[in-house]
């Protein structure tokens, strides 16, 4: 059932787009959520989602409903949150016999942590972050990793070394008191993932591959 369909969300949030891409011979299946800035169409997601496919990945991609209706200001948490909820449950309806993990770029990953730090499925395996947003640009804080304690399963973190919205001497002791958590840096890359001016989208891939593949 590959392509867009629509996610009915409730009646107050309505609907949201959802893009999936097969893998040929699925091992797992990624439901992967967007950043701030831009939608489940943007390149990043996209060449991420097909890096996936290729090492036996299924993915499944959605917008947060500020994302559909086109604008700039994302979702309060209550709404992003239940999007993650509902996302998650059609997703596992649709492929039931696939170990299903959660992940997001940056705003994705954080709220769907916040989602399942207040209730995690049985059939969710882990979540990837892919660039956690530990703290706005020039505001060094850890406040927004406080949920991240009451989350049980196992958790992988991709940060950049010089990413702005996560500086390391602050990820890196958060990292090390969640007895889940797994942190690998990639040396250089910035919150877009951009190392010398190439994003590493084969890197992120690989890793994302070698952790799910541990855990299944």
């Amino acid at each position: 059932m590959p392509g867009i369909i629509q996610i009915y969300i409730s009646k107050t949030i309505g609907t949201v787009s959802m893009k999936i891409i097969e893998a040929a011979k699925p091992k797992a299946l990624l439901v992967l959520a967007h950043g701030a800035g831009a939608g489940m169409e943007h390149s990043f997601m996209e060449s991420l989602a097909e890096a996936l496919k290729n090492h036996s990945i299924t993915t499944v991609r959605y917008n947060f409903p500020y994302m559909e209706k086109k604008s700039k200001r994302p979702d309060p948490p209550a709404i992003a949150e239940k999007t993650v909820e509902v996302v998650i449950n059609k997703v596992h309806e649709l492929y039931p016999k696939l170990p299903l993990f959660v992940s997001g770029k940056s705003f994705g990953g954080r709220m769907s942590s916040q989602r399942l730090s207040k209730e995690s499925p049985e059939f969710v395996k882990g979540i990837i972050f892919v660039g956690f947003p530990l703290h706005p640009a020039g505001a060094p804080a850890i406040d927004r990793a406080t949920h991240l304690s009451s989350i049980k399963i196992p958790m992988l973190f991709l940060q950049g070394t010089r990413d702005a919205l996560a500086e390391m001497n602050l990820l890196e002791p958060v990292v090390k008191k969640l007895k889940t958590a797994t942190l690998k840096k990639f040396e250089g890359g910035d919150h877009s993932f951009k190392v010398k001016g190439k994003i590493v989208i084969d890197e992120i891939a690989l890793t994302i591959r070698d952790w799910i593949g541990e855990l299944i």
